[in-house]
């Protein structure tokens, strides 16, 4: 928490969170469809934030983001098809949902209780996930085994039957 009172969370974080390295992020940053999600002429408040304690020499600072634009590279890797976002995504607006109908209806949980629900839900759903892509995962495998099948054998698989032959 930064001291105007938001909230911000580290590039590092936010990618790992997703099973992605820092430079995804970096590159989300850049596409088209952040700035479509974003708005017109937005430009992300990229914060940098000294780690608490004593400044050490040498010690990097903190590249951190709004949670706004976390949660809108968590929405396009979900999109885009990446299990982990998918999971964690779908598990945060079940919380969401639930803390809302809670409130509505007087049910009282602890953090602890929540946190736990919160654990329990990745996990299904990380299991759900892969299950549900599973059939997909093999097409691809086979697919791509024999693709390269193919290439290896001098053949391009993608060639139009009775197209020219490429020069050699």
């Amino acid at each position: 928490m930064l001291p105007d009172g938001l909230y911000r969370m580290s590039q590092t974080q936010a990618a790992e969170c997703v099973g992605l390295k820092v430079q995804n992020i970096s590159d989300f940053l850049r596409y088209k469809a952040f700035k479509a999600l974003a708005g017109e002429g937005y430009t992300p408040q990229i914060s940098e934030i000294e780690p608490a304690g004593e400044q050490l020499r040498g010690q990097a600072r903190i590249n951190a983001l709004p949670l706004a634009v976390v949660r809108k590279y968590w929405l396009w890797q979900a999109h885009r098809g990446n299990k982990q976002a998918l999971a964690l995504v779908d598990a945060l607006m079940a919380e969401t949902l639930e803390r809302r109908f809670d409130e509505a209806f007087g049910v009282t949980r602890t953090e602890a209780e929540r946190n736990e629900l919160l654990s329990q839900r990745v996990l299904e759903l990380e299991q759900d996930i892969r299950e549900a892509f599973w059939v997909d995962d093999e097409a691809r495998a086979e697919r791509d085994y024999f693709e390269r099948l193919l290439r290896e054998n001098g053949i391009d698989p993608w060639r139009m039957p009775g197209g020219e032959e490429e020069p050699s």
